[in-house]
């Protein structure tokens, strides 16, 4: 009876009750299958983003097979990329970077004495006495200039650009605070545009350390700080373009490139890295408008920093001297010279016969390739190299002669004047048949009126246009004095030299070229004969 009861208590159940649980039953299945195709559930945002990875990855996988470029970066840049924080971070450091060195960035004011501008008239006109009449007797008018600085020294030592300061009567650094101090000269270099300046304070500063400029990465990050347009403590991003630029400063171009806006004012401050180091110090910029064009220079603080402890120290620069006037190594030179590839330096001219090199037993034609123990690049490489040594120390020198290896120790002397020249790179010479010129003998009278030091050789009176010397680059006036390393005293000495050189073949001339009113300079120019 219990039994049958039950059984029929179970039959009076609603029929809606089966309904429900069916459907509970099949929304736990749906569940439980969507759990199964889907996986683990995640927790974490980040855990999208790796599943979002994952899926990107598998996709690629099944793409059709596509050959990846080969990494053919070093591996310390391999290193560097894969160690690239992401933009939030990246944002942050820059922010922590430009909050560390805002205390060492200083604003340079000067104020001090110029001449009017002299307006020019065409040389040779009767104007020429009035101008120079009218701005001679025009009174001095104060000039006031501004650029920027940073503190490398607790003591208050700030570096700058020597172009800031320059004829400056009074200089004072104001700090992003505000504060405003005094500030003396230590010393300058023009040549290389630095100069050091000392805060009047017996405070102590916050400063900046030096970092290593050689080991910069092109395209890495960097930021340009200084006082643009006069705002005050301007921070700017960019990234190292190019690193060892020339652009025709001086003797001792080397310049970082950076598209970190560098703008008039900046002059002086500091170029930093990822690590708050200085790695330059903005000195120059390429401008249509005046503005910044994404073209900047900065000179590289492994240069700057012994600019800088000469200057604490000596209270000035002290280079050696060599005592030649060199050129980049062309090809075709080179080829001239019996040599294969293009480093080192050609020497073109002794510069007196007391100066270090020829004391060493140096000639010109010889074609530097290494320099106390350091392999040489180019011409400019070599005058950064012979800077370094201090005089009276002696450095070691290996070089070509005729086609052999050999080497010398020169001791080196103190350079007084820009004579190591690294000549830019200079045309070339000719001849009237086969050179394409015509020529006559130096003599005494011609050579006193161009003011040549050469006692003989053939000058060149004219250059065919389309001719092979034209092509080399050489010039009316140029003054042939060897050819295939043989002298030349006169016309007859030229042409029995051509006559040994068979059509097509490489003519290797020593030319000095006179410019007037200035010193004469003697190049190297290899021609190609018809």
């Amino acid at each position: 009876m219990n039994t049958d009861g039950s059984r029929g208590r179970q039959e009076r159940r609603p029929k809606s009750f089966g309904r429900v649980v069916a459907l509970v039953m099949g929304l736990t299945g749906i569940v439980v299958a969507l759990a199964i195709a889907a996986g683990p559930t995640i927790p974490e945002p980040t855990r999208l983003v790796e599943t979002a990875r994952q899926s990107t990855a598998s996709r690629q996988e099944q793409r059709p097979s596509v050959r990846p470029a080969a990494n053919t970066a070093p591996a310390d840049t391999a290193k560097a990329i894969d160690a690239l924080p992401d933009v939030g971070s990246l944002s942050r450091a820059f922010a922590t970077v430009a909050e560390r060195l805002k205390p060492a960035v200083v604003n340079v004011f000067t104020e001090g004495q110029e001449q009017p501008t002299q307006e020019t008239a065409p040389p040779g006109t009767p104007f020429d006495e009035f101008f120079e009449r009218f701005f001679r007797d025009q009174p001095q008018r104060q000039r006031r200039s501004l650029g920027s600085g940073v503190i490398v020294d607790p003591r208050g030592y700030v570096v700058t650009n020597n172009h800031v300061i320059e004829n400056a009567k009074e200089i004072e650094v104001q700090f992003a605070d505000e504060r405003r101090y005094p500030a003396e000269v230590i010393g300058t270099d023009p040549p290389t545009d630095l100069a050091v300046l000392r805060i009047k304070s017996e405070e102590e500063f916050e400063f900046v350390n030096f970092g290593q400029s050689d080991s910069l990465l092109v395209g890495e990050w960097v930021l340009a700080m200084g006082n643009p347009f006069g705002f005050g403590h301007t921070v700017t991003a960019g990234i190292i373009s190019a690193k060892g630029r020339l652009i025709g400063q001086g003797n001792y171009d080397d310049f970082i490139q950076t598209d970190a806006a560098i703008n008039p004012g900046n002059s002086g401050g500091p170029l930093v890295n990822m690590k708050s180091e200085i790695v330059g110090i903005n000195s120059n910029i390429i401008s249509n408008s005046g503005g910044s064009m994404g073209i900047g220079f900065a000179i590289p603080s492994d240069m700057t920093r012994k600019i800088y402890d000469q200057l604490v120290s000596d209270g000035k620069v002290t280079r050696g001297w060599l005592g030649v006037s060199i050129q980049n190594l062309t090809p075709e030179l080179a080829r001239s010279f019996g040599l294969e590839g293009t480093k080192g330096a050609l020497v073109s001219e002794l510069l007196g016969g007391d100066s270090p090199a020829a004391r060493a037993g140096l000639e010109a034609g010889d074609i530097i390739v290494e320099f106390g123990g350091v392999p040489v690049d180019s011409n400019n490489h070599l005058v950064h190299l012979v800077a370094d040594v201090r005089p009276g120390e002696s450095a070691s020198v290996k070089f070509f002669r005729d086609g052999e290896l050999r080497e010398a120790t020169v001791l080196m002397a103190l350079r007084t004047i820009d004579t190591e020249t690294a000549s830019a790179d200079v045309p070339t010479p000719e001849d009237r048949g086969r050179l394409g010129i015509s020529g006559q003998n130096l003599t005494r009278e011609m050579a006193e009126e161009l003011g040549a030091s050469s006692g003989a050789g053939v000058v060149l009176r004219g250059v065919e246009p389309d001719g092979p010397a034209a092509e080399a680059g050489l010039q009316q006036g140029d003054i042939i004095i060897e050819a295939n390393r043989e002298p030349i005293r006169t016309t007859e000495d030229l042409s029995r030299v051509l006559e040994g050189v068979s059509a097509g073949g490489d003519l290797l001339l020593r030319v000095e070229r006179v410019a007037r009113g200035q010193t004469s300079s003697f190049i190297w120019v290899p021609v190609q004969l018809q």
